[in-house]
């Protein structure tokens, strides 16, 4: 069932967005061969998710009310930057948030939520304060304790509703050393 739903994960991407968040010093391309932008100028930005086959990225925002308060029926806002449409901000719709790029979050205590992807619930993400005083998303990657910059999915063929996924790559920073760190593997 899970395996299911990151299929429909990968396929709403596939009709509309973008896929997991990182940053490297290689310049990721889709399979088509377009250069994935990174996103810039977003102040609350936690991570962002990036595939094929376009430049299209969902971002994941820290949300903070008016008073600068995390807002707790929704501590993250995503949306698209639709860099195939000049860069414009558009909301996620119903079938992406549902199945695809949205959320489950719980709330642990007053700094610290458990997120999960709704198409893949098997790695769990923890949205917390960093010894910096700012708030990251915290998951294991290659077996130690990161933060998340960046997913990536590689996608090639397959259908609408089961994509053929090649891979899923997370780029983060160590927490105890703050070195880069990527780990590849097959959903």
């Amino acid at each position: 069932m899970k395996r299911i739903l990151f299929y429909c994960l990968t396929v709403v991407l596939l009709v509309g967005g973008s896929v997991l968040p990182a940053f490297s010093q290689e310049t990721l391309k889709t399979n088509k061969g377009q250069e994935l932008p990174t996103p810039k100028g977003i102040s609350n930005m936690l991570f962002y998710v990036q595939r094929d086959p376009n430049t299209n990225t969902v971002v994941y925002e820290w949300n903070l009310n008016s008073k600068g308060v995390p807002n707790e029926d929704e501590p993250v806002k995503i949306y698209w930057i639709r860099y195939a449409d000049g860069g414009k901000k558009q909301d996620l719709n119903f079938i992406q948030r549902k199945f695809a790029y949205g959320l489950n979050v719980r709330k642990i205590n007053a700094e610290k939520y458990e997120l999960k992807f709704v198409s893949y619930g098997k790695r769990a993400f923890y949205l917390q304060k960093g010894p910096d005083g700012k708030f990251h998303v915290y998951t294991t990657i290659n077996q130690k304790q990161a933060v998340v910059d960046r997913i990536f999915v590689r996608i090639e063929g397959g259908s609408f509703w089961v994509p053929n996924v090649v891979y899923a790559e997370f780029k983060g920073r160590e927490t105890a050393t703050g070195k880069q760190t990527v780990e590849r593997f097959k959903p």
